[in-house]
């Protein structure tokens, strides 16, 4: 999404390249873009990227074409993955937000980034983008889930929604489940998804919304089934057309747009110019079969090299994860209780059971376990080569695995997947400590002392544990989870009137 104002242009979320293992692709394909078009696409004023997956941060495009020399505007999450990420790619020139404030970056042309950290989307968090030129006014959530459904709105009225709609994840489709299992699953989270999006739709209340990130479609052909073409397909990612049905019918105004469409806010109107005819986007969606087999045409000799850079068996491939993991378990407890049961990784020729109660990884002798994943080998080497530490992004959503677990769903399960590095770890474990501790003791009434001043631990806001996301900074503790901020002095918060923290200096 490329953003034009007279104040300066922001590009937002560029993604080009196949993700995930070569398993998502564009959808419609943007590899045919005006030339005029992509070169300010990549030499825009300012980049805004909304959160560390990689069909919304494309590393490889990124180095490749886009001007190093923009002005990145982070997101005030609550680590630096993101700026060191950006930072490594060659970006040298940031500007750091605070969570929901207004920024103005220019004359008429101002900005809030809205940040959300559930371990949902992983530690690094998530973030929707609020833009205006002082006339008009768009939101770009993407596929950020905010909690506050009122707090994109709060800026003013808005004349473009921009959110998600599809799935964007691997459930239900790749869990071993019956034929007409599968099927009520898949409805019921397609239901699911499209009501979240019109909840979300209604508290915005824009002049029209722009379905957008989202979906994907899969070119390889083992993953080919996962396009929704006829409708009968057993997926959960529904197309623009059904969604601006459904919108249509909630009594809401949707733009259908494909790569190169301009919608133009002036003068009190929308105009929206395509880059084709509509009898050309409609065979997009009518005629998807034959779209999509031109377009896999096009990228097959892609995908049979990228098939190809899979890392081969090694023989220390168990003794690298034990080393690796083994200390992850140890360092969150919580996690591992919460999570309560053997998990097995089955890759082909190797079998290895993660034993969370005992925190050991080993290889499994026949024990009973409650998870299941069934891999192929080399995609397990690959992102251990590469030491992902959120296998999230790296591996589960290729969709190139089979799952399977006894019981109902687990999110710790998940979580530690996604949390495989010492500093996300210990956020990981420290939330699942909030979430858990009327049941393990609780940490509400105790207390901490950070840099001389003693506080209680836990944050007014939501509860997230001080002593790992408590910074002092200038006249204020930081809760760095949500970017909450308290006077040292008097422990007023400064984000809201009835939320202080009890703190003293020590000394006085």
């Amino acid at each position: 999404m490329l953003i034009e104002t007279a104040g300066g242009s922001i590009t937002c979320d560029p993604w080009f390249l196949p993700q995930f293992l070569g398993s998502w692709f564009v959808f419609p394909r943007n590899d045919r873009l005006d030339p005029d078009l992509l070169a300010k696409v990549c030499h825009p004023d300012y980049l805004y990227i909304s959160h560390i997956h990689a069909d919304h941060l494309d590393e490889r495009w990124l180095v490749e074409h886009m001007d190093k020399d923009t002005t990145v505007l982070l997101p005030g999450f609550p680590t630096g993955e993101l700026e060191r990420t950006l930072r490594s790619l060659g970006f040298h020139r940031f500007i750091c937000t605070t969570d929901r404030e207004e920024l103005r970056l220019h004359d008429g042309l101002t900005i809030a980034i809205h940040t959300e950290t559930s371990i949902t989307d992983g530690p690094g968090g998530d973030s929707a983008l609020v833009v205006s030129d002082g006339v008009s006014r768009v939101v770009n959530q993407n596929d950020c889930r905010t909690n506050d459904l009122d707090a994109l709105r709060r800026h003013g009225p808005v004349d473009l929604h921009w959110l998600q709609y599809s799935g964007a994840i691997w459930y239900p489709m790749v869990y071993e489940e019956s034929p007409d299992r599968l099927r009520e699953l898949i409805a019921a989270k397609v239901e699911s998804q499209t009501t979240r999006a019109l909840r979300y739709v209604e508290a915005i209340d824009a002049r029209a919304v722009v379905p957008s990130a989202g979906p994907p479609c899969f070119l390889d052909p083992e993953l080919f089934g996962f396009n929704l073409i006829t409708g009968d397909e057993a997926t959960i990612f529904t197309d623009q057309p059904r969604f601006l049905a459904a919108l249509a019918a909630d009594g809401h105004d949707g733009i259908l747009v494909v790569p190169g469409t301009t919608i133009t806010l002036a003068d009190g109107g929308i105009r929206i110019d395509h880059p084709m005819t509509s009898e050309e986007i409609d065979r997009i969606f009518t005629d998807k079969l034959d779209y999509l087999r031109d377009y896999q045409a096009d990228w097959t000799p892609w995908l049979e090299q990228h098939r190809a850079s899979w890392s081969a068996p090694t023989t220390d491939l168990l003794a690298t994860i034990t080393a690796w993991w083994e200390p992850l378990m140890r360092s969150a407890p919580t996690v591992c209780d919460a999570i309560g049961a053997n998990c097995l990784l089955r890759l082909g020729d190797l079998d290895i059971l993660l034993d969370f109660p005992a925190r050991e990884v080993r290889e499994w002798q026949d024990e009973p376990h409650a998870f299941r994943f069934e891999i192929r080998r080399e995609l397990v080497e690959t992102v251990v080569a590469a030491r992902a530490h959120d296998w999230s992004n790296a591996l589960f959503l290729s969709c190139r695995f089979r799952a399977w677990r006894e019981g109902p769903f687990n999110e710790y399960v998940y979580n530690f997947f996604k949390s495989l590095s010492e500093e996300r770890m210990v956020r990981t474990e420290a939330e699942a400590l909030r979430k858990l501790s009327p049941d393990r003791g609780g940490i509400a009434d105790e207390t901490i002392v950070i840099d001389g001043y003693e506080m209680q631990r836990t944050c007014p806001h939501r509860g997230a544990d001080l002593a790992v996301f408590g910074e002092v900074s200038g006249d204020d503790l930081v809760c760095t989870l949500h970017g909450w901020r308290f006077d040292l002095a008097t422990g007023t918060c400064r984000n809201a009137d009835d939320r202080a923290l009890r703190i003293r200096q020590l000394g006085e």
